[in-house]
């Protein structure tokens, strides 16, 4: 849910034998063909400039959730990608993984697992700390939430400089090296 631009279009080429309009072939995203769904995705995505401070470009999803048929193309994309693939955990980071994960592990058969901001899980956890790009923060999960071989997705809401995405992926790790992740 990154901001990434979009250089899809619609185009036509005259041909054939009896110079009748013919189709271009379907434009291709990383070896595919794009999915009609994704501009209205994007369209649903409002970038705030210099949101929550000066040099921060917010994607805010309030439109995409407010409109449920969008909400659902979202979910049923991340679902298409990882159905049968063995899945058996999603991991969500706080908060926008909260939102789209759990619909994605339901629907594939997974179990959810929470990567909380600090102190807001009860009972055992186990913690990493990592750097933002305008500060510091933390991610806690609970201890046992993964289990020997398991395949994890983690869903997050954009990639800035990695270091969220890095803080879980080695968060899962610290608790079972043997975990595989997927992203």
């Amino acid at each position: 849910m990154g901001e990434e631009e979009n250089n899809n279009s619609s185009s036509k080429n005259s041909g054939g034998c009896d110079g009748g309009m013919v189709e271009a072939p379907a434009a291709k995203e990383n070896g595919r063909a794009a999915d009609p769904r994704l501009q209205a995705i994007s369209d649903a995505i409002r970038v705030v400039p210099h949101f929550p401070m000066p040099g921060i470009m917010f994607n805010d999803i309030t439109e995409l959730l407010l409109r449920p048929a969008v909400f659902k193309d979202a979910v049923d994309m991340f679902v298409e990608r990882y159905r049968g693939m063995g899945i058996a955990a999603v991991a969500g980071i706080e908060a926008r993984g909260f939102i789209f994960g759990p619909a994605i592990a339901l629907a594939i058969g997974a179990k959810f697992i929470p990567l909380r901001k600090p102190k807001k899980l009860p009972g055992e956890v186990i913690s990493e700390t990592y750097v933002l790009e305008y500060g510091t923060d933390c991610l806690e999960m609970h201890v046992g939430a993964t289990e020997p071989g398991e395949r994890v997705v983690v869903v997050d809401d954009l990639v800035a400089t990695g270091g969220t995405l890095s803080a879980a992926i080695k968060l899962l790790g610290l608790w079972n090296n043997r975990t595989h992740i997927l992203t």
